[in-house]
């Protein structure tokens, strides 16, 4: 029985527990090569370093090998690093062979593209304010330039979703406030899971992206650092079917420090600012 086969039998029991895993991308170029930022054509656009490839499919067959269910769907930030990202995870997750020494797609032999759609979601691109992209890097007449016919091309052939509605099908306005970008972040996982309430989902964004992930369902804490490929497991119990359906709480299901995210209660976080 394959993924979207065990899907649509689970959507038929009387409750089924939706998984949507929230992912960091891997080692971006700028942070360790600084002399790449001074010819980059997109300077608010590094790709991903080797070292970024390998972490990334790594993390891709860790998930495979450990989560206990499939992922049906990805959706993934149009940001390059985020790209690159997902096309290392989702050959992970649809490489016919497991060859324990396999550490990048570049040694896949071959894929199996039913097993995982993919599709580029705007909504989960980094936040578009100087606290993440520092300005003289932004591109000055505002236009990222992004295209998703030529993001889609980058992704493993045949994985590629470009039927779904986005849930933003641009990019939110240069300078949005942290705050907002916070809430962008829980509202397009809660959409998306939404959308889908019967596929367990992997969403490819940014650390802040990551953070509210853990922040919007595991109450009074706030998260400092994320590393590169962490990711947080939420998951919520779905009654009914595709036309009607009643969705739970997400929970935090795995303990976040363990995949490489930090925070502290919100308490202790506030009592160091009025230090």
């Amino acid at each position: 029985m394959d993924s979207s086969e065990t899907t649509k039998a689970q959507s038929n029991d009387k409750q089924f527990y939706q998984n949507v895993i929230v992912m960091r991308h891997g080692d971006r170029a700028d942070n360790f090569e600084p002399l790449w930022v001074s010819t980059a054509a997109r300077p608010w656009d590094p790709h991903i370093v080797e070292e970024g490839r390998v972490r990334a499919f790594c993390t891709g067959r860790r998930l495979r090998a450990n989560l206990g269910f499939p992922i049906d769907r990805v959706f993934v930030s149009p940001f390059l690093r985020c790209i690159q990202t997902a096309y290392e995870v989702v050959s992970a997750l649809c490489s016919v062979d497991d060859d324990p020494t396999v550490m990048s797609s570049d040694a896949v032999v071959s894929l199996d593209p039913s097993k995982v759609k993919v599709s580029i979601e705007y909504g989960l691109c980094e936040m578009l304010n100087r606290e993440a992209i520092r300005h003289n890097m932004a591109p000055k007449d505002g236009d990222f330039g992004f295209v998703t016919s030529e993001l889609e091309a980058l992704l493993p052939p045949g994985t590629v979703d470009s039927s779904v509605k986005q849930v933003y099908d641009q990019l939110p306005q240069w300078e949005e406030t942290v705050a907002g970008a916070r809430e962008r972040y829980a509202q397009v996982i809660k959409a998306l899971a939404d959308k889908y309430p019967f596929e367990n989902l992997l969403l490819v964004t940014h650390g802040e992206g990551v953070g509210v992930s853990v922040s919007a369902f595991l109450k009074d804490v706030t998260v400092y650092e994320v590393d590169y490929c962490a990711y947080t497991e939420l998951r919520r119990p779905i009654s009914g079917d595709n036309e009607s359906f009643t969705a739970g709480d997400f929970e935090v299901l795995t303990n976040p420090v363990q995949s490489g995210i930090s925070y502290l209660p919100a308490s202790a976080t506030n009592a160091g600012d009025n230090e």
